[in-house]
């Protein structure tokens, strides 16, 4: 296991791991989505008239839909088709009727699940200045300075520069990019928060980000890729993200709570 890996396992399972993650992850589980009140209003006359299309049309435009339906994905992303299936349209018009409108809405307006919380949240705390360096917001600051800094814009632009100046050579976004002691980070977030299904595929994601291939980059900088992980994965076990970081010594994975130490360490 790599050293940083197990400094990382070492802080999970003796000290006040969770309390201090907090402060990287301040989870709100209680925050309900909001429908703008023209939006509500456009919901209630259709649903009150039962103007079914306009009903489905203004319910599709909200960032959830009241129901699970296999045809829902379809129809929003081809608005088109929803004149050409009126019997499709009818259908789950129905069902809304059924529900009531003020289970409707608060279907409409049920909270984020935390998983998809989490994704700006890394980036908010590197913004507080956690890390004890200058975070640039353009490339054009970060690229000034030779200085430890770090370069906290999109993950998408983070991708490009990575891409044009560090050789990275993967179609994926970035969490991090940071310079130390001349060494450039390329790293990707993640909490996992369980073990199986959607979260493994979240690790492999991350994995991924590790091991990719460079090639040359115009900076002729030492590049280094990391991962920065949290949760579950540091609980001792038989299962496969703990198995993975015992037989990969090779690699950088690193919780959040040490990243600033890894990185002075360069």
């Amino acid at each position: 296991m790599n050293l940083w890996t197990a400094m990382s396992v070492e802080f999970a399972s003796q000290r006040n791991y969770l309390d201090e993650l907090f402060k990287v992850y301040p989870i709100s589980p209680n925050i309900r989505r909001d429908v703008p009140s023209a939006t509500w209003s456009k919901i209630e006359t259709a649903f009150e008239s039962r103007n079914n299309e306009e009903l489905v049309r203004a319910l599709l435009k909200l960032e959830l839909f009241p129901i699970k339906d296999s045809y829902v994905a379809y129809l929003k992303r081809d608005p088109s088709s929803i004149s050409r299936n009126p019997q499709t349209i009818n259908r789950i018009a129905g069902n809304l009727y059924a529900m009531g409108l003020d289970t409707v809405f608060e279907k409409c307006t049920e909270p984020k699940e935390t998983n998809r919380q989490m994704g700006p949240m890394f980036k908010y705390w590197i913004d507080k200045g956690t890390l004890g360096v200058p975070v640039y917001k353009t490339i054009k600051e970060f690229m000034a300075s030779n200085e430890n800094a770090v370069l906290n814009i999109s993950d998408a632009e983070m991708e490009k520069f990575a891409r044009e100046m560090l050789g990275y050579n993967r179609n994926k976004g970035l969490d991090f990019i940071g310079r130390f002691n001349g060494t450039y980070v390329l790293g990707e977030a993640k909490f996992l928060t369980d073990f199986g299904g959607h979260q493994n595929a979240q690790f492999d994601d991350a994995v991924s980000t590790i091991t990719s291939e460079f090639l040359s980059n115009k900076l002729s900088a030492k590049v280094i890729t990391i991962g920065i992980m949290d949760g579950v994965l540091y609980i001792k076990g038989n299962n496969k993200m703990f198995n993975y970081l015992k037989e990969h010594d090779n690699q950088i994975i690193v919780s959040s709570l040490l990243l600033r130490e890894f990185l002075y360490s360069l």
